[in-house]
């Protein structure tokens, strides 16, 4: 199938933190790892990985800084994880709740 022939999908993605890093996990089925490309920025990142029917494709903003540069990534079953350091560790005030 050709690039413009393929339909446009956003993948569906996970993240969270704890004080230190940033874990996202993105679930892209039916890709190979030779084709998924992940640009990591500061406040962000963007997934793009094409199979042959569709594209999937989606950029995510983060409510913390991280070191891009640092960021480390496996491919296995579907499931793209990565992990990425927060730039400066993150603490927030426990709110009490009545």
């Amino acid at each position: 199938m050709a690039e413009k022939d393929r339909i446009p999908v956003a993948p569906d993605a996970v993240f969270y933190h704890d004080a230190e890093t940033y874990t996202i996990v993105v679930e892209l089925p039916g890709v190979h790892k030779k084709d998924i490309e992940f640009e990591a920025m500061e406040n962000g990142f963007c997934v793009t990985a094409p199979r042959e029917d569709i594209k999937y494709s989606g950029c995510w903003v983060l409510t913390h800084k991280t070191v891009p540069t640092k960021a480390m990534a496996t491919f296995s079953n579907g499931l793209l994880k990565v992990t990425m350091p927060l730039a400066e560790r993150v603490a927030g005030f426990m709110v009490p709740i009545k």
